[in-house]
């Protein structure tokens, strides 16, 4: 039946209160000077939304909040605030400020994120400017390390000194650099630079006055080292060499991790191949993917607002004919390539030039001081003593780079004087783990993930030396809410925070990013997530092909037939 030609046309779906915010924000400042200066440990809700963009989140301490609020006191509010670090990639002078920063403002601790960059916790609203004033003294910045831009851009961690892994990393510096926003507003509050114009005169070409949808992530990788999970980005740009000689770049719409465990039009996707651009074209390639995400994305509803949503309403024709629209003329499509591969960064590696890096494992990307570990001890004073660049992986572990051969021992013999864990120590499950922070700190965690990481692989290592899969390499990714930060619905194994000490188990993606698992049970208690594995692996020790992975052995039996080998026979 046609539609009345006479009918009035349907109103616009009312905007999301955030959209306002950020229109009457005049370019990300809103209140947030006043707030600062307002005595108190919080901010406004709106200064909530829009520190987001300057690299900070409001949070409190969980663990204190009930008894604090049956003692009528507020909460204990604190933020969390993020480097943006393009690639990882961090000098030594860099990373000893970041140190400094730990303990003059934070609580001890520098934390590794899946996306390669550093977050510090508990910093109060008091030292807020500071923190970040100092972040930027280092030649670092928090500028669009959260809120609805451009996010820190990602790239291989691998310090090999090529034209393939050069071309890489300066491909992120420069993405990173020119998709920040034009607002001096974060240079105005944080750093005390007078404006030299009044806000209303900004123009941002790119992201308007409201700015994104929502975040908007952008990974760079090629087909032998997709350590970066380019498929979980909105924008995965896949970089395709013969030899050394750049043929061009494929770009990969759609993906990403959040969903919410009661709205079942959220959903994890992996990005599609839409087309490629030439060598010379990447700027112009991913200004036209963001400007289609800015125009088209949900800005009613930021629970489907991301990219993914777009191109399952519109279509993927639709979309690379917007995309061709927005770019100014027909794109060529995807170029050919390698399969992906993920290889293992940690240990002894030649760089290529004669040199040598060492990649650290750091359970959780939390790098700090214990009873019989010091890691931060260690890397402080190597850093100090060596003066060596480091590069921060997306599997929250450091790679020191440009080590000569003569000071591979005396490195190695300062780091195990501190107890420092090396890869060789490590079972290939607990190397490949994942962990996002979750309690005590981050408001949206229903379950814990780091602080249960260590225990959680205890548990699992017993179950794999059972079934004789100890060296085994499987991912397992535990998240303590479903927004996903440590990628767990494209691991082996997915762990994803239902209820307090329950997990949704997902199983069945592969250890190369290149499909999304499947949710197997829906709140598995934590003490019985090894018990709940144990008949998967069992049964994949016996049954798998050779060379065959965990998630791709889950994959092939399907669902269906997994949930026969669990528990009481069926899916939970």
């Amino acid at each position: 039946m046609s539609a009345d030609p006479t009918a009035a046309p349907a109103a616009p779906p009312k905007l999301s209160a955030v959209e306002g915010v950020k229109e009457q924000s005049r370019f990300l400042r809103g209140g947030i000077a006043a707030d600062l200066a307002t005595p108190g440990i919080s901010v406004t809700e709106e200064s909530y939304n829009l520190l987001k963009f300057h690299g900070s989140y409001e949070q409190y301490d969980r663990d204190t909040a009930t008894a604090r609020k049956k003692q009528g006191l507020e909460k204990e509010y604190q933020f969390m605030v993020r480097a943006r670090i393009p690639g990882g990639r961090i000098t030594a002078d860099q990373y000893l400020a970041m140190d400094a920063i730990a303990d003059r403002y934070a609580n001890g601790s520098v934390r590794i994120t899946t996306r390669q960059g550093i977050q510090f916790h508990g910093v109060v609203k008091g030292n807020l400017k500071a923190t970040i004033a100092d972040i930027n003294h280092s030649m670092l910045t928090t500028m669009s390390a959260c809120g609805d831009v451009v996010r820190n851009v990602m790239t291989t961690p691998a310090p090999i000194r090529d034209a393939v892994h050069g071309r890489l990393e300066a491909d992120a510096r420069f993405l990173s650099t020119r998709l920040l926003p034009k607002s001096r507003a974060y240079y105005e509050l944080f750093l005390d630079e007078e404006s030299q114009a009044p806000a209303e005169s900004v123009d941002e070409p790119l992201y308007g006055t409201t700015y994104l949808p929502r975040k908007f992530k952008i990974g760079l990788a090629v087909p032998e080292d997709n350590t970066v999970d380019i498929l979980t980005h909105d924008l995965g740009i896949l970089a395709v060499f013969e030899g050394d000689h750049l043929l061009g770049y494929n770009l990969n719409l759609g993906g990403g991790h959040g969903l919410t465990h009661t709205k079942p039009g959220t959903y994890a996707r992996m990005g599609s191949p839409i087309a490629s651009v030439g060598p010379g074209e990447l700027l112009q390639g991913a200004e036209a993917v963001i400007r289609l995400y800015r125009d088209h994305g949900n800005r009613a509803d930021r629970k489907r607002a991301r990219l993914k949503y777009v191109l399952d309403d519109m279509g993927l024709d639709w979309t690379r004919k917007e995309l061709e629209r927005q770019f100014g003329r027909v794109l060529a499509d995807p170029l050919p390539h390698a399969p992906f591969q993920v290889p293992d960064h940690l240990g002894w590696h030649e760089q290529g030039d004669g040199r040598f890096w060492l990649g650290l494992p750091v359970a959780s990307g939390r790098i700090q001081d214990g009873p019989q570990i010091r890691l931060r001890t260690a890397l402080r004073t190597l850093f100090e003593n060596w003066a060596k660049p480091a590069v921060l992986t997306p599997q929250q572990d450091i790679l020191i780079a440009d080590i000569a051969a003569n000071e591979r021992d005396e490195i190695e013999a300062h780091l195990r004087s501190h107890g420092v864990v090396f890869a060789e120590d490590l079972t290939a499950v607990r190397r490949w783990a994942l962990a996002c922070p979750a309690l005590p700190t981050c408001g949206l965690a229903l379950s814990e993930a780091e602080r249960i990481r260590e225990p959680l692989i205890d548990s699992v290592e017993a179950v794999l030396r059972k079934h004789g899969l100890i060296e085994e390499r499987i991912s397992i990714r535990i998240t303590g809410c479903p927004n996903g930060c440590a990628r767990p619905y494209a691991g082996d194994i997915g762990l994803v925070g239902r209820t307090p000490g329950t997990f949704a188990l997902f199983v069945g993606g592969d250890f190369e990013g290149t499909r999304l698992n499947a949710k197997l049970t829906e709140k598995v208690p934590e003490a019985a997530i090894a018990d709940t594995l144990d008949p998967l692996l069992g049964a994949f020790a016996q049954d798998r092909q050779p060379g065959e992975g965990f998630g791709d052995w889950c994959h092939r039996q399907g669902i269906d037939k997994l949930a026969t080998l669990l528990p009481g026979g069926k899916a939970l």
